[in-house]
């Protein structure tokens, strides 16, 4: 399971995406809504990336268990995050759908 720290980290890096202008600045020019989920996806897939490559390592004797427990525990991070922003997406859109016109 992961820490509270790493989700914490996790959550804090997605609020630097959302607002690079930085805390309580709205900006007018940010990056769009498909950016944002395009650079959620590349570090999920990044965090995967080290994992496997954490794994391998120590299948080949050049890594310990903890580098390979710390990189496994950053993807499920990772991924639960993504996995609870989509869930929020889809239940904004069904709202948005239940709507009287």
């Amino acid at each position: 399971m992961a820490s509270p720290i790493s989700a914490a980290n996790a959550y804090a890096s997605l609020a630097r995406l959302a607002n690079p202008g930085g805390a309580g600045k709205p900006t007018d020019n940010g990056p769009s809504f498909g950016a944002l989920v395009k650079d959620a996806m590349g570090s999920v897939l990044d965090a995967g990336r080290k994992s496997d490559a954490q794994t391998v390592a120590m299948a080949n004797g050049k890594s310990n268990v903890m580098d390979v427990v710390t990189a496994v525990a950053e993807t499920d991070v990772a991924v639960s995050t993504l996995v609870s922003v989509r869930d929020r997406v889809i239940q904004s859109y069904e709202e948005i759908l239940r709507m009287q016109i």
